[in-house]
């Protein structure tokens, strides 16, 4: 193969791609060389000045705690000769002052230390020892100043020569590493000022010199891209580059170009979708709102008429038909209960969707509980000629842990839909217990489901078709918080149906929190 074929294809692969990444890596190169130097140099004249200014604070400080132990051992040896030669005692402002002159110190001599580090540990730590001791000495003499006795010793003069000798030691080590730690930053800010000039120099001429080439090439290149880009812009969403005319990088950005336009259709189709499941999640809901009035109205309006009944019967003269007055008064408190039940499902949905929802955990008997549910709902079952069937397995059942209210509307909102899609029928309640699970089941030989009404009917707001909410009555909440509440619990829940051949809703949960 000749020299110039095997040039003529490695152009293109180089032609943009790789001059693109050779100038701009070169530029950021010596940008980066020129921003860490400086910034080398800047944090090395604050190195320098934090140095500095440690350096004075610490010999201000050196020296002040120097000149307050002079000034309060004068006072010692002054209060000492004093009580030798007079039993005066100190008033309580005195000692009061005695005390803050030493509390003076000792945070002069913590201070002192936030400025050692670890090249002066060793050295603080004697002087703290030392002057912690004579301070030790001092408090002393001033406590017993004024009992009454023998000559108070003021201090072992050894305490007092040691701080003085730890303190100038301490000095003479701040002093010592402040030169040598200001030496090295005076190099590193005269190695840093050099590299800097150096560096902004050649790179002005390396970075015009790369940015007149890199504009040169890349116009050339980019040319071919530009009737593809006015088509996209157009909105010709349809129209391809040719991705072979060009390798390397050329081709790289004519599959983008490509790729960005596939993936732009593909949004709005998914756009479409969402818009129309949206669509459909508002049709669901406002069906939901269409069965909520009518099942507020239902009993609203059995309990207004009734309560207007009742009301003109009793402003009547006439003797009151007791019978039919209680007949009037169960009308309304099985009204209201519905209504109530309707409110707490909306509720319940609520709470469940914003977290609120907490799990009650007691112990208690699901064999009992299973009984009284299917006791309270029995009228539920003449409403629709519909029989019921308990069969509970006594031998496995025993009492669980968990939340009784929960499993108890559970059962509820399952027996209520099996009386509700029955009719004329036979409505099954059974229930047995292995070593870790509560297994119910409720089945009815109602209308049943297909499939496709099976893998939606546990979602809110919705039921087996858009008119089951008018025909039979009920909002599609139930099942939604059956579902929820057995997550809560721990469990599950399962259906099988077929269309006219009834349903079975299973309800497996754990005898126990896990």
């Amino acid at each position: 193969m000749r020299t110039s074929d095997v040039v003529t294809q490695l152009r293109p692969r180089l032609s943009l791609r790789g001059r693109l990444y050779l100038f701009s890596g070169a530029i950021l190169i010596l940008f980066a060389i020129n921003v860490a130097t400086s910034l080398w140099g800047s944090f090395a004249r604050n190195e320098s000045s934090l140095a500095y200014q440690a350096a004075v604070t610490a010999a201000q400080l050196t020296a002040e705690l120097e000149q307050n132990l002079q000034s309060k051992r004068q006072k010692v040896l002054v209060l000492a000769t004093l009580r030798e030669s007079t039993d005066d005692p100190l008033d309580d402002s005195e000692l009061d002052q005695a005390r803050a002159d030493l509390d003076i110190i000792t945070e002069r001599l913590r201070q002192l230390g936030g400025y050692g580090g670890e090249d002066l540990e060793a050295y603080y730590r004697r002087l703290h020892d030392s002057t912690t001791t004579l301070m030790a000495q001092w408090r002393q003499f001033y406590e017993g100043y004024n009992q009454a006795g023998p000559t108070l010793p003021v201090e072992d003069p050894r305490s007092y020569s040691d701080a003085q000798q730890r303190l100038r030691e301490l000095d003479q080590r701040q002093s010592f590493i402040a030169v040598q730690r200001a030496n090295a930053i005076d190099r590193t800010i005269t190695l840093t000022d050099q590299i800097t000039i150096i560096g902004f120099i050649s790179s002005i001429a390396i970075t015009l010199a790369l940015v007149f080439a890199m504009i040169r090439s890349t116009n050339a290149s980019l040319t071919r891209m530009k009737r593809g880009v006015e088509r996209f812009g157009s909105g010709d969403l349809t129209y391809r580059i040719d991705e072979q005319r060009d390798s390397g990088e050329i081709g790289d950005l004519a599959r983008t170009f490509n790729e960005m336009s596939t993936k732009l259709q593909t949004a709005i189709e998914e756009m479409n979708t969402a818009r129309a499941d949206a669509d459909s999640a508002n049709a669901a809901k406002s069906m939901f709102l269409a069965n909520v009035s009518h099942e507020l109205r239902t009993p609203l309006n059995a309990i207004i008429g009734y309560s207007e009944m009742l009301q003109d019967e009793l402003g009547d003269e006439t003797d009151i038909n007791r019978e039919q007055f209680h007949h009037d008064l169960t009308t309304i408190i099985f009204s209201g209960r519905q209504l109530l039940t309707l409110i707490n499902d909306i509720l319940d949905l609520s709470k469940i969707e914003t977290g609120k929802m907490q799990v009650s955990v007691e112990v208690f008997s699901p064999a009992a509980l299973l009984v009284q549910v299917c006791d309270a709902l029995s009228p539920l079952l003449t409403q629709n000629s519909n029989k019921l069937i308990l069969d509970i397995d006594k031998d496995s059942m025993r009492d669980m842990e968990s939340d009784r209210g929960k499993l108890q509307q559970i059962v509820t909102n399952l027996f209520s839909n099996a009386c509700k899609f029955t009719k004329e029928g036979r409505i099954t309640v059974s229930a047995f217990m292995n070593q870790d699970s509560l297994t119910v089941t409720v089945a009815d030989t109602g209308i049943g489901m297909t499939q496709a009404q099976q893998a939606r009917v546990f979602e809110a707001f919705a039921q087996a078709e858009a008119n089951t909410g008018l025909k039979y009555g009920g909002t599609g909440l139930g099942l939604a918080i059956v579902r929820e509440f057995c997550s809560m619990l721990g469990g599950s829940i399962e259906v099988e149906s077929k269309p006219n051949k009834g349903a079975l809703f299973r309800v497996r949960l754990p005898v126990a929190p896990r």
